[in-house]
């Protein structure tokens, strides 16, 4: 699970477990509950996933994460390449140029060389793609059975764009929800690889550099409410999230948001709903709706927002913080995942 200052607030209850709780409303709870209220100063933003130090110069911004992805090596990515993409995308996604980046590797004795070097070689392409430098580390080495063969911890630090991005409190009425590519597919990709599950075509995860997207909207004038990528707990986390932080209903379409065949395959298959699966190179945007054109032009221009679309609004509080239109024609409630569908994803 990742942190910064401070939680959102919501009215969740019932016993919690790591394992359960990625993802969704236990988690929150757990966060605010047992780490937050004993570490975090409040004036440190909202961003998500990484904090604004206002007391340096320029306001850098930090963000710190742990991989225990299994298995290590999926369809369209590993631990190494999710790695680097994941914390640079947590400072991309705070509005935040990814610059710099530290590195900490638990290895399992018995852990084969050429696999470790596999990894940490995508890392360092991946880190290089998101215009980010390692420059620290560590390593240790624990014995056979204590961890799953390799974790990495990252952190890294960014600098931040003005004019700055508010957060998800700043979302108004008639607001638009984008994303920028079809969702679901870190998760389904390791799923199907952790299971063997022989589907044509296999789902290919999403790890990719949000950075570019990030700034093709700072270079075409455009300043976001609220950006958030949609990683454990998928899209409906994230929309739960900045309805609990605005007060507003979030009201998406569900024929609009676009998912691969593959997925949807799965989906049907395990009853999945892909809205709750992990994303590790898709983002929700929200801007005014007079900035839609300018904010969808500017993100297609960019490979991996290419497929960027409208997927809903933000209205006014409704009976549900979060509603879904289906195939029936009338808005229902969107559940906000209790837990993730499959843990261990990132």
């Amino acid at each position: 699970m990742d942190w910064s200052c401070p939680a959102p607030q919501d009215g969740a209850s019932g016993v919690v477990t790591l394992a359960v709780g990625e993802g969704g409303r236990l988690s929150r709870k757990f966060l605010r509950e047992h780490i937050l209220d004993k570490f975090c100063d409040p004036c440190l933003g909202e961003l998500g996933d990484a904090a604004v130090l206002p007391t340096l110069e320029g306001s850098p911004v930090l963000t710190t994460d742990s991989f225990v992805v299994s298995p290590l090596e999926f369809p369209g990515g590993n631990i190494g390449k999710l790695a680097a993409y994941g914390t640079a995308n947590d400072l991309a996604v705070a509005g935040a140029r990814p610059k710099w980046m530290s590195v900490a590797l638990v290895l399992e004795e018995g852990l084969p060389l050429e696999l470790l070097d596999r990894m940490l070689l995508s890392l360092r392409d991946a880190a290089v793609e998101s215009g980010v430098v390692v420059v620290a580390g560590d390593t240790k080495v624990v014995p056979r059975g204590a961890a799953d063969r390799l974790f990495i911890t990252t952190t890294g630090l960014g600098e931040r764009l003005s004019p700055a991005i508010v957060g998800p409190r700043s979302l108004v009425e008639d607001d638009v929800l984008i994303v920028t590519g079809p969702i679901g597919q870190h998760g389904f990709a390791v799923l199907a690889a952790r299971s063997d599950l022989q589907v044509q075509p296999p789902p290919q995860s999403d790890c990719a550099a949000l950075w570019p997207a990030v700034e093709s909207l700072w270079k075409a004038g455009v300043t976001p409410r609220a950006m958030r990528d949609a990683t454990r707990g998928g899209v409906a986390a994230v929309l739960h999230e900045w309805a609990i932080a605005s007060g507003k209903t979030l009201s998406i379409e569900s024929a609009g948001v676009p998912t691969t065949p593959a997925v949807s395959g799965l989906s049907e298959l395990l009853g999945i709903d892909p809205l709750h699966v992990a994303n590790e190179g898709t983002m929700l945007v929200a801007v005014p709706a007079s900035l839609a054109d300018a904010t969808l032009a500017a993100l297609r221009s960019t490979e991996v927002a290419r497929h960027s679309v409208v997927i809903g609004r933000v209205e006014k509080r409704g009976f549900s913080p979060v509603t879904v239109r289906r195939a029936l024609g009338r808005a229902q409630p969107l559940d906000d995942p209790a837990g993730a569908p499959l843990p261990r994803i990132c």
